[in-house]
């Protein structure tokens, strides 16, 4: 293991001194750690990279149950919405024995592979660190919202499963997500598209070629994750037929895939409660427990 593993390693278990640990209670999860993915210097795509840095925030579970989550939030690829799409998820999670780690990726500004790099590396690494974290590597799995639904699904079908002979131990493990959870996720880069995301993620005229890469319901294969899908059926600003397109890409390669259909609450779902916030979390839960995911009793309730 890399000398820059091994210190997040340390930085993660330094956050929590052991007095603290040996206080803890079942329900109590432990201190939230943030943790640098790239250390100042991030790779842009075509061998090329800046000065720059994304972020995981860890919220680990007093009592985890082996799975784990990185949490994409929305914002249009123009902005993060890490309150209720990223911490609340990730204290959510934590009630239900679930890892959840929120990432903070960079923003695109037309630079299309920038925040898929940052997913990639976040994969990897909570992979990397399932022994010291208590998770199972093949529980690893990926859930976003709006934009962050669109970085969340291109992660389940833009993967490989590492380069075993990459020189940091992190590069040598796969980046496939086990399971991904899209919640009124961007989709398709074309005629449907969520322009203000397309904008931000693509540039102003992006070649057909882009569109099409990016465009992850012509993306999915055999090895695609399962998926879980929500979305409310008055959505404007991302219309449902996202989910229900990728839904039925899933199902056709014969791999398993949910779609909840919401019967209201647009996107936001309400302002991130009520009935249909509720539905989407119980299903979701319900779901990863069928999938053997997370134990089934870690399902009950939102």
């Amino acid at each position: 293991m890399t000398s820059w593993l091994v210190a997040c390693g340390i930085a993660v278990g330094l956050s929590v001194p052991a007095a603290a640990r040996l206080q803890q209670t079942d329900r109590d999860p432990l201190p939230a750690a943030r943790i640098a993915l790239w250390n100042g210097r991030a790779p842009v795509g075509d061998g090329a990279d800046e000065d720059a840095e994304a972020y995981l925030t860890v919220h680990r579970p007093a009592t985890p149950n082996g799975a784990a989550i990185v949490i994409c939030p929305g914002g249009g690829y123009a902005g993060l919405v890490t309150g209720p799409e990223g911490a609340g998820i990730a204290s959510w999670l934590s009630q239900h024995g679930i890892t959840g780690v929120v990432l903070e990726y960079r923003l695109p500004a037309g630079r299309p592979y920038v925040p898929l790099l940052d997913a990639q590396r976040a994969l990897r690494l909570v992979r990397a660190q399932a022994a010291q974290w208590h998770l199972d590597p093949a529980r690893i799995g990926i859930l976003g919202f709006s934009a962050g639904g669109h970085l969340a699904s291109t992660a389940g079908t833009h993967f490989d499963l590492g380069d075993p002979q990459a020189p940091q131990a992190v590069d040598r493990v796969s980046c496939r997500p086990d399971f991904q959870i899209l919640i009124y996720p961007v989709i398709t880069m074309r005629a449907l598209t969520h322009s203000g995301s397309r904008r931000q993620l693509l540039g102003d005229s992006p070649s057909r070629e882009l569109i099409d890469v990016f465009s992850n319901e012509t993306q999915v294969t055999d090895r695609t994750p399962p998926a879980f899908l929500a979305h409310a059926q008055d959505d404007t600003a991302v219309v449902p037929a996202h989910s229900e397109m990728f839904h039925r890409a899933v199902r056709a390669h014969g791999v398993v895939s949910e779609y909840l259909a919401l019967p209201s609450g647009g996107h936001g779902l309400n302002g991130y409660q009520g009935p249909s916030w509720d539905a989407w979390q119980a299903g979701c839960l319900e779901w990863l427990a069928r999938q053997n995911f997370i134990p089934a009793r870690a399902s009950a309730g939102p």
